[in-house]
């Protein structure tokens, strides 16, 4: 059984064995048990004290004790800035990427689907999707350009971290935070997920405004790992991913080793079903933002880096209102996914572990039967089950990869789901 600690960037601690936690101090001039002191800084060193984000490690052997990274290569992993391929004005829409032919790790399955922004200016995103079908063992994996929000579509994940253990199943969401080792491990056999690789602030939940104090996600659901460490002395691979590319070195020794830890920068998971969704009592219905599990501020007030947005399971009571998603034009960048159910915006094509992007004001909404059959429904109040899509909302234009454009798995044919869309006015 894994242990988690509640809350949401508040200060926590947590010790493996007693008294492996120092007392009165951070960083004492020697450990009592013999552990080294590391210290992981998320955030700049002089950052406000509501946004700084840090925590102290206590383990075997430092971070430091490793040779030197060689580079490897990056499969079909691309990042920031993406500019290999001329980005379409097109709406876009893929079906499930299949699962590789040949044993794939998390590493070795992971497929980039587009991005924005620049990885070295910490500003933007990377979309990508992962498909496992082995574990990673004696391999472990960090990320120096950006935090990763994982996304399980199929299959539980294991996420063996340094702060503890994180199990995540479809319909949860697990963080980890920039530069934080882990490494995933398969409890169905294989699995697959989303994967957006926030390159710029970190993700915090929203603020609530008129809302008040309560609604949408609470802090108190979000569960951090307790303390678990490995003491192996077994060769190990730690992969980087750093400056958009990824560099491995081998350590004679496990880095998931731990024992103790306290601050507020550390791994996090939420059970997305805990989500409180919040919409109109009245007619029309508010703007999809209501449904900001998390989000990643950029530096013009009321505008995300990347908001990440789900739509569950829900009532819908509006009157004399067209219910679904209505045909929009969006500033913003909207690449979506399905994890389980059928979108009711989209009753046809949209499969779970599908894909869409609708970029800058590209025009998009329901398509024609949904249009038809919402537009004539009687309208009693009606309950949304059996369904979780969600959205990486972008304020920059999400550019597809080369392969995302040249894959089987694009859906060519994705404009079709309008063109019946017939004249109805009659004045």
């Amino acid at each position: 059984m894994r242990h988690y600690l509640s809350g949401f960037s508040n200060e926590q601690a947590s010790e493996a064995l007693p008294g492996m936690l120092p007392e009165g101090q951070n960083a004492p001039q020697r450990h009592p048990r013999g552990l080294y002191t590391e210290q992981i800084s998320g955030t700049a060193f002089t950052a406000p004290r509501k946004d700084n984000r840090r925590s102290w490690l206590y383990r075997i052997r430092p971070s430091a004790a490793h040779p030197a990274y060689r580079r490897i290569d990056n499969g079909l992993m691309r990042s920031a800035p993406f500019e290999e391929a001329e980005p379409p004005p097109n709406r876009l829409r893929w079906a499930p990427l299949p699962f590789p032919e040949t044993l794939a790790d998390f590493i070795d399955g992971l497929v980039t689907i587009g991005g924005n922004g620049d990885a070295g200016l910490r500003s933007g995103i990377a979309a990508h999707v992962y498909c496992a079908t082995k574990p990673m063992e004696r391999r472990v994996f960090f990320n120096a350009d950006g935090e990763l929000l994982i996304v399980p579509q199929q299959g539980r994940v294991l996420l063996g971290t340094e702060f503890g253990e994180i199990e995540a199943a479809p319909g949860e969401i697990a963080v980890i935070p920039r530069g934080v080792k882990f490494r995933v491990g398969l409890l169905n056999g294989k699995a697959c997920g989303y994967l957006c690789e926030n390159y710029g602030e970190l993700f915090r939940l929203p603020e609530l405004g008129a809302i008040g104090a309560n609604g949408l996600a609470n802090p108190r659901d979000f569960l951090t790992p307790a303390a678990a460490y490995e003491e192996r002395d077994e060769r190990f691979e730690v992969i980087v991913k750093f400056a958009g590319n990824l560099w491995a070195t081998e350590i004679d020794h496990s880095p998931l080793d731990v024992v103790a830890w306290h601050g507020n920068y550390a791994p996090y998971k939420y059970d997305l079903a805990r989500f409180n969704t919040l919409g109109t009592i009245s007619f029309d219905h508010p703007d999809p933002s209501i449904f900001t599990v998390l989000t990643a501020p950029s530096e013009i007030p009321g505008t995300a880096n990347c908001d990440f947005v789900i739509f569950p399971p829900r009532w819908l009571v509006a009157e004399h209102t067209f219910r679904p998603p209505w045909f929009h034009r969006n500033v913003m960048n909207e690449f979506m996914g399905l994890v389980h159910g059928v979108y009711d915006a989209k009753t046809e094509g949209f499969v779970p572990g599908g894909m869409s992007l609708h970029n800058c004001m590209s025009a998009h909404g329901p398509d024609a039967m949904t249009y038809e059959k919402a537009s004539t429904a009687e309208l009693q109040p009606q309950k949304i089950e059996n369904t979780l899509a969600f959205m990486f909302e972008a304020r920059f234009p999400i550019r597809p990869t080369r392969f995302a454009l040249e894959t089987p798995a694009l859906q060519r044919d994705y404009d079709a789901c309008w063109r019946d869309l017939r004249k109805l006015f009659n004045g």
